[in-house]
This record gives structure tokens, C-alpha cells and sequence, in this order.
């Protein structure tokens, strides 16, 4: 029985579950928004959370324990400066899931997590105005011909031979 077991070991040893974790709240410091597996954002949830709850207390003990779990002091420094003041009025839920359909590869179900504050531009795809189709001109021959025509000069005769500026 699993009772009161909450750590998702995600198939890993202890120290690479950690290792894991903690890159991944780096990753999401540093870039704001992050595509991973349904099962690692849900992972990262709590950890961000608290990473993100010691960057608002903002005290050198926090920001020691915050160098201690993560390892990064430029993601430190990012998140006591720049993430944790944009979430100063929220008293939690600082993280949110997307979920995304299946990983072509091996059908795993993917997801964002991103910060809910966070000042994201979705990339919305591009699409092309159609523009009304043109009347299509009357195709070459038709145009030699009638020109030919009005001449009173055969088309075999005129294409044979070209008249130069020089001559």
C-alpha cells in the first residue's frame, strides 16, 4: 500500500530525481514557460511553488536555501528580482499546467508549466491572407496570332527570323 508515499519517483534513483527537479525549476525561472512530460510538470509543481515562496520572502536565509536546492545563483537572482515581485499579491496557485496532446515519439501526454503572472507571448501561427485570384492572361500563342493576324503576316515567317536594332 501506498499510504501517505506522496514523492512521484518518476523512475529514477533519489539523487537524479533531485537533479531533475531541480533543473527543471531552473529551466523554468530562466525561460518562463516549459514543455515537458504531464507527470514531470506535475512534479514540478510544489518545487517551483516553494522556490517561488522563498524569492517573496526575500531574506538571505531564503535566498541561501533557494542557492541550496537549485545550485544556480543567476536563477536566484532571477527569481528574487524579476519572479517573485510580478506573484507578490498572489497567496499561491504561482504555477499553471497546460495540458498538450501526446508525444509523437512514444505517445507520453505532454504539458507547459508556466507562471501564472508570467508576461508570455503565444506565438500564434501565421496565416497567409488569400488574395483573389487574377484573370489569367490569354495564353502566348493566342496573343502571337491575333497580333499576326492584324499584320497580315504569317506566324511562322515572323518567329523565324528577327529583326535587330543594327540591320
Amino acid at each position: 500500500m501506498r499510504h501517505r508515499k506522496k514523492t512521484v519517483k518518476l523512475g529514477r534513483t533519489a539523487s537524479h530525481r533531485d537533479a531533475l527537479l531541480a533543473n527543471q525549476v531552473v529551466s523554468l525561472i530562466v525561460h518562463q514557460r516549459i514543455k515537458t512530460t504531464l507527470a514531470k510538470a506535475k512534479a514540478v509543481r510544489p518545487f517551483a511553488e516553494r522556490m517561488l515562496t522563498l524569492g517573496k520572502r526575500g531574506d538571505l536565509h531564503a535566498r541561501r536555501l533557494a542557492v541550496s536546492y537549485l545550485g544556480q545563483k543567476d536563477a536566484v537572482k532571477k527569481l528574487f528580482e524579476v519572479v517573485a515581485p510580478r506573484a507578490a499579491s498572489r497567496a499561491g496557485g504561482y504555477t499553471r499546467i497546460v495540458k498538450l496532446g501526446p508525444r509523437q515519439s512514444d505517445s507520453a501526454p505532454m504539458a507547459y508549466i508556466e507562471w501564472v503572472d508570467s508576461p508570455i507571448e503565444i506565438e500564434a501561427p501565421a496565416v497567409e491572407e488569400k488574395k483573389p485570384a487574377a484573370k489569367k492572361a490569354a495564353p502566348k500563342k493566342a496573343a502571337v496570332a491575333a497580333e499576326n493576324a492584324t499584320e497580315g503576316v504569317r506566324p511562322e515567317k515572323k518567329t523565324a527570323k528577327k529583326k535587330t536594332d543594327e540591320e
